[in-house]
Protein backbone atom coordinates (compact mmCIF):
# COMPACT_ATOMS: atom_id res chain seq x y z
CA UNK A 1 0.00 0.00 0.00
CA UNK A 2 1.40 3.27 -0.81
CA UNK A 3 1.45 6.35 1.49
CA UNK A 4 0.49 10.20 1.12
CA UNK A 5 2.47 12.34 2.97
CA UNK A 6 0.87 16.15 3.17
CA UNK A 7 3.40 18.76 4.52
CA UNK A 8 1.72 22.11 6.12
CA UNK A 9 3.67 24.32 8.01
CA UNK A 10 3.55 23.28 11.60
CA UNK A 11 1.84 19.92 11.15
CA UNK A 12 3.00 16.68 9.22
CA UNK A 13 0.26 14.26 7.90
CA UNK A 14 1.26 10.51 7.10
CA UNK A 15 -2.06 8.07 6.09
CA UNK A 16 -3.04 5.63 3.46
CA UNK A 17 -4.04 6.92 0.46
CA UNK A 18 -7.56 7.38 1.65
CA UNK A 19 -8.53 10.37 2.66
CA UNK A 20 -8.98 11.35 6.61
CA UNK A 21 -12.94 11.14 6.55
CA UNK A 22 -12.63 7.26 5.45
CA UNK A 23 -10.30 6.25 8.60
CA UNK A 24 -12.25 5.18 11.64
CA UNK A 25 -9.77 6.87 13.88
CA UNK A 26 -6.99 9.23 14.25
CA UNK A 27 -4.10 9.01 16.14
CA UNK A 28 -2.60 12.17 16.33
CA UNK A 29 1.58 11.60 17.45
CA UNK A 30 3.37 15.08 18.71
CA UNK A 31 7.10 14.95 17.22
CA UNK A 32 7.62 17.95 19.70
CA UNK A 33 7.03 15.92 23.06
CA UNK A 34 9.21 13.25 21.65
CA UNK A 35 11.82 16.22 21.57
CA UNK A 36 11.23 16.90 24.86
CA UNK A 37 11.23 13.32 26.23
CA UNK A 38 14.51 12.96 24.27
CA UNK A 39 16.71 16.49 26.13
CA UNK A 40 14.96 15.56 29.55
CA UNK A 41 16.41 12.52 29.51
CA UNK A 42 19.66 13.80 27.93
CA UNK A 43 19.72 16.69 30.68
CA UNK A 44 19.62 13.86 33.43
CA UNK A 45 22.86 11.69 32.21
CA UNK A 46 25.23 14.42 31.39
CA UNK A 47 28.39 11.77 32.13
CA UNK A 48 26.82 9.72 29.60
CA UNK A 49 25.97 9.76 25.57
CA UNK A 50 21.72 9.90 25.22
CA UNK A 51 21.02 7.41 22.63
CA UNK A 52 17.56 6.58 20.95
CA UNK A 53 16.14 3.46 20.65
CA UNK A 54 13.42 3.52 17.41
CA UNK A 55 13.14 -0.11 16.81
CA UNK A 56 9.59 -1.82 16.11
CA UNK A 57 9.10 1.65 13.65
CA UNK A 58 10.02 3.61 16.58
CA UNK A 59 7.69 1.64 19.21
CA UNK A 60 4.65 1.58 16.13
CA UNK A 61 4.68 5.58 15.54
CA UNK A 62 7.08 5.82 12.55
CA UNK A 63 11.07 5.87 12.32
CA UNK A 64 10.41 8.17 8.89
CA UNK A 65 8.97 10.80 11.29
CA UNK A 66 10.58 10.25 14.67
CA UNK A 67 14.19 9.38 13.78
CA UNK A 68 14.75 13.05 12.03
CA UNK A 69 13.63 15.11 14.96
CA UNK A 70 15.38 12.64 18.18
CA UNK A 71 18.04 13.80 15.53
CA UNK A 72 17.60 17.62 15.63
CA UNK A 73 16.84 16.88 19.13
CA UNK A 74 20.67 16.10 19.44
CA UNK A 75 20.27 12.15 19.45
CA UNK A 76 23.77 10.67 17.45
CA UNK A 77 23.23 7.30 18.68
CA UNK A 78 20.10 5.08 17.31
CA UNK A 79 19.32 1.33 18.27
CA UNK A 80 17.50 -1.18 16.34
CA UNK A 81 16.45 -4.65 16.70
CA UNK A 82 17.16 -6.07 13.36
CA UNK A 83 19.48 -5.79 10.22
CA UNK A 84 16.40 -4.54 8.04
CA UNK A 85 14.89 -2.02 10.69
CA UNK A 86 18.97 -0.44 10.23
CA UNK A 87 18.64 -0.36 6.56
CA UNK A 88 15.58 1.45 6.47
CA UNK A 89 17.07 4.08 9.20
CA UNK A 90 19.84 4.93 7.24
CA UNK A 91 17.94 6.59 4.78
CA UNK A 92 16.03 8.65 7.40
CA UNK A 93 19.16 10.11 9.15
CA UNK A 94 22.29 11.69 8.70
CA UNK A 95 25.62 9.28 7.28
CA UNK A 96 27.07 10.12 10.58
CA UNK A 97 24.66 8.70 13.16
CA UNK A 98 25.58 5.48 14.53
CA UNK A 99 23.01 2.74 14.15
CA UNK A 100 23.43 -0.32 16.60
CA UNK A 101 21.72 -3.54 15.30
CA UNK A 102 20.87 -5.23 18.86
CA UNK A 103 20.00 -9.00 17.45
CA UNK A 104 23.52 -8.62 15.64
CA UNK A 105 23.50 -9.99 12.09
CA UNK A 106 22.27 -13.47 11.05
CA UNK A 107 25.27 -14.93 9.87
CA UNK A 108 23.28 -13.97 5.45
CA UNK A 109 23.11 -10.83 6.57
CA UNK A 110 26.19 -9.93 8.01
CA UNK A 111 27.74 -8.14 4.92
CA UNK A 112 24.85 -6.14 4.62
CA UNK A 113 25.22 -4.89 7.76
CA UNK A 114 28.71 -4.01 8.77
CA UNK A 115 29.02 -2.32 4.63
CA UNK A 116 25.88 0.04 5.54
CA UNK A 117 27.35 0.93 8.73
CA UNK A 118 25.80 -0.90 11.04
CA UNK A 119 27.30 -1.76 13.84
CA UNK A 120 25.93 -5.37 15.14
CA UNK A 121 25.68 -6.60 19.01
CA UNK A 122 27.14 -9.57 19.11
CA UNK A 123 25.31 -11.76 21.56
CA UNK A 124 27.13 -15.58 21.75
CA UNK A 125 30.69 -16.59 21.15
CA UNK A 126 29.06 -17.75 17.66
CA UNK A 127 27.99 -14.64 16.58
CA UNK A 128 31.86 -13.36 17.36
CA UNK A 129 33.08 -15.86 15.16
CA UNK A 130 30.91 -15.24 13.17
CA UNK A 131 32.08 -11.34 12.87
CA UNK A 132 35.73 -12.43 12.91
CA UNK A 133 35.62 -14.47 9.74
CA UNK A 134 33.97 -11.53 7.94
CA UNK A 135 36.76 -9.14 9.07
CA UNK A 136 39.04 -11.81 7.78
CA UNK A 137 37.16 -11.93 4.31
CA UNK A 138 37.02 -7.93 4.03
CA UNK A 139 40.33 -7.69 5.37
CA UNK A 140 39.58 -4.92 8.27
CA UNK A 141 38.68 -4.74 11.50
CA UNK A 142 35.03 -4.21 12.41
CA UNK A 143 33.16 -2.36 14.80
CA UNK A 144 31.08 -4.01 17.31
CA UNK A 145 29.30 -4.05 20.74
CA UNK A 146 29.28 -6.72 22.81
CA UNK A 147 26.40 -8.01 25.25
CA UNK A 148 26.96 -9.57 28.48
CA UNK A 149 24.17 -11.64 30.34
CA UNK A 150 24.31 -10.35 33.60
CA UNK A 151 21.34 -12.19 34.96
CA UNK A 152 18.34 -11.77 33.04
CA UNK A 153 18.83 -14.97 30.56
CA UNK A 154 17.80 -13.66 27.41
CA UNK A 155 20.72 -12.20 24.86
CA UNK A 156 24.38 -11.71 25.88
CA UNK A 157 27.63 -13.89 26.57
CA UNK A 158 27.49 -15.47 29.51
CA UNK A 159 29.42 -15.59 32.69
CA UNK A 160 31.50 -19.21 31.26
CA UNK A 161 31.62 -17.12 27.54
CA UNK A 162 33.43 -14.29 29.06
CA UNK A 163 36.01 -16.79 30.52
CA UNK A 164 36.75 -17.90 27.50
CA UNK A 165 37.19 -14.52 25.47
CA UNK A 166 39.63 -13.60 28.69
CA UNK A 167 41.32 -16.56 28.34
CA UNK A 168 41.48 -16.86 24.48
CA UNK A 169 41.98 -13.09 23.47
CA UNK A 170 42.73 -13.84 20.12
CA UNK A 171 38.96 -14.86 19.59
CA UNK A 172 38.41 -11.06 19.22
CA UNK A 173 40.86 -10.56 16.47
CA UNK A 174 39.69 -8.43 13.93
CA UNK A 175 37.01 -7.14 16.40
CA UNK A 176 36.93 -3.78 17.17
CA UNK A 177 35.17 -3.01 20.47
CA UNK A 178 33.35 0.13 20.68
CA UNK A 179 30.56 -0.91 23.46
CA UNK A 180 30.06 -3.18 26.37
CA UNK A 181 26.21 -3.46 27.51
CA UNK A 182 23.96 -5.50 29.38
CA UNK A 183 19.88 -5.05 29.56
CA UNK A 184 17.88 -3.98 33.19
CA UNK A 185 15.64 -7.18 34.04
CA UNK A 186 13.85 -4.90 37.05
CA UNK A 187 14.73 -1.06 36.58
CA UNK A 188 11.00 -0.41 36.66
CA UNK A 189 11.50 -1.48 40.32
CA UNK A 190 13.95 0.68 41.93
CA UNK A 191 13.82 -0.89 45.35
CA UNK A 192 14.54 -4.27 43.24
CA UNK A 193 18.39 -5.55 44.75
CA UNK A 194 18.73 -7.32 41.02
CA UNK A 195 19.33 -3.79 39.78
CA UNK A 196 22.60 -3.09 41.98
CA UNK A 197 23.82 -6.91 41.54
CA UNK A 198 23.38 -6.68 37.36
CA UNK A 199 25.50 -3.45 37.90
CA UNK A 200 28.03 -5.31 39.85
CA UNK A 201 28.12 -8.26 37.31
CA UNK A 202 28.29 -6.30 34.08
CA UNK A 203 31.80 -4.73 35.66
CA UNK A 204 33.07 -7.38 36.79
CA UNK A 205 32.64 -9.11 33.59
CA UNK A 206 33.78 -6.03 31.59
CA UNK A 207 36.85 -6.00 33.86
CA UNK A 208 38.09 -8.94 32.10
CA UNK A 209 38.04 -7.90 28.43
CA UNK A 210 39.37 -5.39 26.31
CA UNK A 211 38.45 -1.82 27.44
CA UNK A 212 35.56 -0.28 25.94
CA UNK A 213 32.85 1.80 27.17
CA UNK A 214 29.74 0.53 29.03
CA UNK A 215 26.08 0.62 28.31
CA UNK A 216 23.30 -1.06 30.73
CA UNK A 217 20.45 1.54 31.34
CA UNK A 218 17.39 1.90 28.78
CA UNK A 219 14.41 3.76 29.79
CA UNK A 220 13.58 3.01 33.27
CA UNK A 221 17.40 2.27 34.26
CA UNK A 222 18.22 6.23 33.72
CA UNK A 223 15.93 7.31 36.98
CA UNK A 224 17.85 4.57 38.98
CA UNK A 225 21.04 7.25 39.29
CA UNK A 226 24.08 8.42 37.88
CA UNK A 227 25.63 4.54 38.80
CA UNK A 228 23.81 2.75 36.38
CA UNK A 229 24.33 5.70 33.54
CA UNK A 230 27.93 4.19 32.74
CA UNK A 231 29.15 5.64 29.22
CA UNK A 232 25.98 5.08 27.24
CA UNK A 233 22.03 5.37 28.49
CA UNK A 234 19.25 3.46 25.51
CA UNK A 235 16.14 5.05 26.18
CA UNK A 236 13.11 3.70 24.12
CA UNK A 237 9.46 3.45 25.66
CA UNK A 238 10.59 6.95 27.62
CA UNK A 239 10.87 8.59 24.75
CA UNK A 240 7.50 8.18 23.69
CA UNK A 241 5.83 8.95 26.65
CA UNK A 242 5.78 5.89 28.53
CA UNK A 243 6.30 5.98 32.80
CA UNK A 244 9.73 4.47 33.20
CA UNK A 245 8.22 2.99 36.84
CA UNK A 246 5.43 3.49 39.10
CA UNK A 247 7.19 5.04 42.00
CA UNK A 248 5.81 8.76 40.97
CA UNK A 249 4.50 11.03 38.62
CA UNK A 250 5.53 10.26 35.15
CA UNK A 251 7.45 13.43 34.09
CA UNK A 252 7.70 12.98 30.39
CA UNK A 253 5.47 14.41 28.26
CA UNK A 254 2.76 12.95 26.78
CA UNK A 255 2.68 11.65 22.74
CA UNK A 256 0.10 10.29 21.53
CA UNK A 257 -3.41 11.10 20.96
CA UNK A 258 -6.08 8.84 19.33
CA UNK A 259 -10.16 9.54 18.90
CA UNK A 260 -12.38 7.28 17.61
CA UNK A 261 -15.56 8.18 15.27
CA UNK A 262 -18.45 6.62 16.58
CA UNK A 263 -20.72 4.66 14.39
CA UNK A 264 -23.89 4.02 15.86
CA UNK A 265 -25.97 4.96 19.05
CA UNK A 266 -29.03 2.95 20.45
CA UNK A 267 -30.87 3.02 23.36
CA UNK A 268 -30.69 -0.43 25.86
CA UNK A 269 -33.71 -1.38 28.02
CA UNK A 270 -32.84 -3.71 30.90
CA UNK A 271 -31.62 -7.35 30.16
CA UNK A 272 -30.07 -6.28 27.12
CA UNK A 273 -26.69 -7.74 26.24
CA UNK A 274 -23.76 -6.45 24.57
CA UNK A 275 -20.99 -8.03 21.90
CA UNK A 276 -19.93 -11.28 21.24
CA UNK A 277 -20.79 -13.86 23.95
CA UNK A 278 -23.13 -11.61 25.56
CA UNK A 279 -20.73 -10.90 28.67
CA UNK A 280 -22.36 -7.78 29.61
CA UNK A 281 -26.05 -7.00 30.28
CA UNK A 282 -28.27 -3.69 30.81
CA UNK A 283 -29.14 -3.62 34.39
CA UNK A 284 -31.32 -0.92 33.50
CA UNK A 285 -32.12 1.79 30.72
CA UNK A 286 -28.49 2.74 28.96
CA UNK A 287 -27.74 4.72 26.08
CA UNK A 288 -24.77 3.02 24.07
CA UNK A 289 -22.34 4.50 20.96
CA UNK A 290 -20.30 1.76 18.99
CA UNK A 291 -17.23 3.24 18.09
CA UNK A 292 -14.92 2.08 14.90
CA UNK A 293 -11.91 1.21 17.00
CA UNK A 294 -11.05 -2.35 17.94
CA UNK A 295 -8.52 -5.54 18.56
CA UNK A 296 -6.94 -4.88 15.49
CA UNK A 297 -6.52 -1.67 16.28
CA UNK A 298 -4.42 -2.52 19.40
CA UNK A 299 -6.92 -2.70 22.10
CA UNK A 300 -7.43 -6.38 23.30
CA UNK A 301 -10.46 -8.13 22.94
CA UNK A 302 -10.81 -8.73 27.00
CA UNK A 303 -9.24 -5.69 27.67
CA UNK A 304 -13.00 -4.09 27.52
CA UNK A 305 -13.39 -4.46 31.60
CA UNK A 306 -11.72 -1.98 33.28
CA UNK A 307 -11.23 0.01 29.78
CA UNK A 308 -13.06 3.16 28.68
CA UNK A 309 -13.44 6.39 26.49
CA UNK A 310 -13.38 10.06 27.17
CA UNK A 311 -15.82 12.55 26.04
CA UNK A 312 -16.16 16.48 27.34
CA UNK A 313 -14.13 14.92 30.69
CA UNK A 314 -16.54 11.98 31.02
CA UNK A 315 -15.43 8.37 31.42
CA UNK A 316 -16.98 6.20 29.16
CA UNK A 317 -16.83 2.46 30.27
CA UNK A 318 -16.10 -0.30 27.79
CA UNK A 319 -19.24 -2.37 27.77
CA UNK A 320 -18.83 -6.47 26.70
CA UNK A 321 -16.09 -8.01 24.39
CA UNK A 322 -14.23 -6.21 22.12
CA UNK A 323 -14.74 -6.74 18.52
CA UNK A 324 -12.36 -6.83 15.31
CA UNK A 325 -13.37 -3.39 14.46
CA UNK A 326 -15.19 -1.81 16.99
CA UNK A 327 -16.02 -1.73 20.75
CA UNK A 328 -19.06 -0.21 22.70
CA UNK A 329 -19.19 2.23 25.07
CA UNK A 330 -21.35 3.27 27.79
CA UNK A 331 -22.75 7.18 27.18
CA UNK A 332 -25.45 7.33 29.53
CA UNK A 333 -23.88 10.01 31.58
CA UNK A 334 -24.13 12.49 28.56
CA UNK A 335 -26.77 14.69 27.76
CA UNK A 336 -28.85 13.87 24.84
CA UNK A 337 -27.82 16.24 21.93
CA UNK A 338 -24.34 16.79 23.17
CA UNK A 339 -22.93 13.34 21.27
CA UNK A 340 -23.95 12.53 17.94
CA UNK A 341 -22.97 9.50 15.58
CA UNK A 342 -19.45 10.13 13.62
CA UNK A 343 -18.22 12.68 16.24
CA UNK A 344 -15.16 11.25 18.14
CA UNK A 345 -14.65 10.16 21.65
CA UNK A 346 -10.97 10.09 23.06
CA UNK A 347 -9.12 6.56 23.18
CA UNK A 348 -6.32 7.90 24.63
CA UNK A 349 -5.02 11.16 25.35
CA UNK A 350 -2.80 13.31 27.49
CA UNK A 351 -5.21 12.09 30.98
CA UNK A 352 -5.60 9.20 29.85
CA UNK A 353 -2.52 7.32 27.92
CA UNK A 354 -0.59 4.06 26.64
CA UNK A 355 0.05 2.87 30.64
CA UNK A 356 -3.14 3.52 31.51
CA UNK A 357 -4.92 1.45 28.92
CA UNK A 358 -2.07 -1.04 29.50
CA UNK A 359 -3.11 -1.01 33.45
CA UNK A 360 -7.14 -1.60 32.37
CA UNK A 361 -5.82 -4.49 30.21
CA UNK A 362 -3.40 -5.99 32.43
CA UNK A 363 -0.54 -5.58 30.35
CA UNK A 364 2.34 -2.61 29.36
CA UNK A 365 2.28 0.17 27.85
CA UNK A 366 5.27 -0.82 25.40
CA UNK A 367 2.69 -3.83 24.31
CA UNK A 368 -0.39 -1.36 23.67
CA UNK A 369 2.42 1.47 22.12
CA UNK A 370 3.63 -1.14 19.90
CA UNK A 371 0.32 -2.57 18.81
CA UNK A 372 -1.27 0.37 17.90
CA UNK A 373 -3.14 -0.35 14.27
CA UNK A 374 -1.94 0.88 10.59
CA UNK A 375 -5.48 1.69 9.80
CA UNK A 376 -5.42 4.71 11.65
CA UNK A 377 -5.36 8.63 10.09
CA UNK A 378 -1.80 9.50 11.70
CA UNK A 379 -1.52 13.52 12.40
CA UNK A 380 2.28 14.19 13.22
CA UNK A 381 1.85 17.58 14.85
CA UNK A 382 4.60 20.62 16.30
CA UNK A 383 7.23 19.91 13.77
CA UNK A 384 8.56 21.85 10.85
CA UNK A 385 10.16 18.57 9.31
CA UNK A 386 10.32 18.83 6.00
CA UNK A 387 9.19 14.96 4.38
Amino acid sequence: MSWVVAVASSCVSVSPNWPAHRAGAVLTIDLAAIAANYCLLDARTPGALCAAVVKSDAYGLGAAQVAPVLEQAGARHFFVAHVDEGLALRQWVSPSAHITVLHGARPEAAEDCVRSGLRPVLNSLEQVSQLQALADKLGRPLDAALQLDTGMSRFGLSGADVRTLAQEPERLRGISLSLIMSHLACADTPENPANAEQLKTLQAYAAQLPKAPLSLAASSGIFLGEAFHQSLVRPGAALYGIAPNTSGPNPLASVVKLQAHILQIRQLSKGDRVGYGLTWQADGPRRVATIATGYADGFARQGAGKGCAWFGGQRLPILGRISMDSMTVDISHIPEGQIAADDTVDLLNASYGVDAVAEAEGTIGYEVLTSLGRRYHRVYENTEQNI
